[in-house]
């Protein structure tokens, strides 16, 4: 039982991290449709869409983030999967952000993040669920 009440509070931490990534890939997409000088392209990087169109799907996406958060506190089983496909595209999205020199921090805070996250859901998540579901059940 102890065991099972770790991993449920990692996933439970995995989810509050997710709220956290989603919040800043909201912010990075704000910044660049307020500010669209703010990220500084040189002639060597390729971007396929404007700063702005880039910031708009920037906002979704972390609205789609915020979504997998909330399915992962829930403990939904669908939740999971949805969240490791989310979770992974997210860190390759962030991983080419890194190439940009101009704000590394703000992409390798991301990556640690959903390292952490990608750990806490893919690992012992049999044993979280039902400890999360049965706390959820008790509480309604």
């Amino acid at each position: 039982m102890a065991g099972s009440e770790t991993w449920a509070g990692w996933v439970r931490f995995a989810g509050i991290l997710m709220l956290i990534i989603a919040v800043v890939d909201v912010f990075q997409g704000l910044i660049a449709i307020i500010r669209s000088e703010y990220y500084v392209l040189t002639p060597n990087q390729i971007i396929v869409f404007d700063t702005t169109t880039w910031g708009w799907i920037t906002m979704i996406w972390g609205i789609v983030v915020a979504c997998a958060a909330f399915g992962l506190l829930s403990g939904a089983t669908w939740a999971r999967w949805f969240t490791i496909v989310v979770g992974s595209l997210n860190f390759f999205v962030q991983l080419g952000f890194v190439g940009n020199s101009q704000f590394p921090l703000w992409a390798l805070t991301a990556l640690a993040l959903n390292a952490v996250v990608l750990y806490a859901v893919i690992v012992r998540w049999g044993e979280a669920s039902e400890t999360i579901r049965r706390t959820a059940e008790s509480r309604y």
